[in-house]
């Protein structure tokens, strides 16, 4: 059996008013992930992910990749609990 991790992160950089969320929310649901990601006040944007520890770490290779408009600066992590009965993973308003 797979074990499950979850990690917190809070991203900072070019982040908001770019599609960072739905960038998130693809590569999370290419990944098999579950989990949710917000934008906060800040203008950072946290996130919960959900899933291998090989898939969470895809996502968040991605993450600090970017793209044309996004452009991660700083990523903070912390581990989580895992969360059982997670279905999906949501952009939070």
């Amino acid at each position: 059996m797979t074990d499950i991790i979850r990690r917190y992160a809070c991203a900072a950089g070019r982040v908001q008013g770019v599609g960072f969320r739905m960038f998130v929310r693809q590569q999370a649901v290419m990944n098999d992930i579950t989990g949710w990601v917000m934008n906060m006040p800040d203008d950072t944007v946290t996130m919960e992910l959900q899933g291998t520890a090989s898939a969470v770490e895809a996502v968040f290779a991605a993450i600090r990749a970017g793209n044309y408009f996004i452009r991660v600066e700083r990523l903070d992590m912390e581990e989580r609990s895992p969360v059982f009965g997670e279905r999906d993973f949501s952009i939070r308003y």
